[in-house]
């Protein structure tokens, strides 16, 4: 079926048009729209690991039904003011394949001369378990957030930085398929480039709702972590008491 999507903003810039549209199967997903958009516009293929999709007037998600006659809008995350090109920022949580050199570009800028790269692989090898598969499962409107308090925090850590990308993949992977990637950018490597995107992919792992299941010979079992967050992991307003 051929679905028509509407776009706003920077996307509608990036390309040049307010309307295009993708040929999908009947019954696809919300994640299939969007392969299909990367694979026949690939101007925008760096900016939809952050693109908001919309259905019907209302938000949608990768595991969304799309259905013959559906209004589809692309826009990017709704802002109380203006992004700053300077300083680009990404967060997603994706089922589709992380494209790393997507990232590196999304993340740098005219004035960018260093990008530092952490990405996270599924392990054959787990102790004296063998891994087939591993299974992410996000709470999304939580983790989100959580992975935008974390460039927060890296900003005020880290001050040259210039981009930041914070990508995690959920569904189930193969043995050595990325799974999470933290893409930091600045003017020089001596910037806080490294220890940016170790704080980075640290934090993630205490902070934001995302679990993954290891499956294999061995049966199946849930991956649980053992921080606990404190009253110092919470996102405050800066004009709270």
């Amino acid at each position: 079926m051929e679905i028509q999507i509407r776009l706003f903003a920077t996307l509608k810039d990036r390309i040049g048009r307010e309307i295009i549209s993708v040929q999908i199967p009947e019954g696809a997903s919300v994640a299939d729209l969007l392969k299909a958009i990367a694979e026949t516009y690939p101007a925008l293929q760096p900016y939809l690991p952050s693109t908001v999709v919309a259905i019907n007037h209302e938000f949608a998600f990768p595991g969304d039904s799309l259905r013959p006659g559906d209004e589809v809008a692309l826009f990017p995350p709704v802002s109380g003011g203006e992004a700053d090109p300077s300083r680009p920022e990404i967060v997603a949580i994706t089922t589709e394949p992380i494209d790393l050199n997507a990232l590196v570009r999304a993340v740098a800028t005219p004035r960018t001369g260093a990008v530092a790269l952490f990405t996270g692989v599924v392990r054959g090898e787990e102790g004296d378990r063998q891994v087939e598969f591993l299974e992410y499962e996000a709470y999304l409107p939580m983790a989100e957030a959580k992975m935008r308090q974390i460039l927060a925090e890296i900003r005020e850590r880290w001050p040259l930085i210039h981009g930041i990308a914070i990508v995690q993949r959920v569904g189930r992977m193969r043995v050595g398929e990325i799974t999470v990637a933290v893409v930091v950018s600045s003017g020089h490597r001596h910037e806080g480039i490294f220890e940016a995107a170790r704080y980075g992919i640290d934090r993630l792992k205490e902070i934001v709702p995302i679990w993954k299941k290891e499956i294999g010979s061995h049966g199946e079992v849930w991956i649980e972590g053992h921080y606990h967050p404190s009253p110092t992991d919470v996102l405050r307003s800066p004009h709270a008491s």
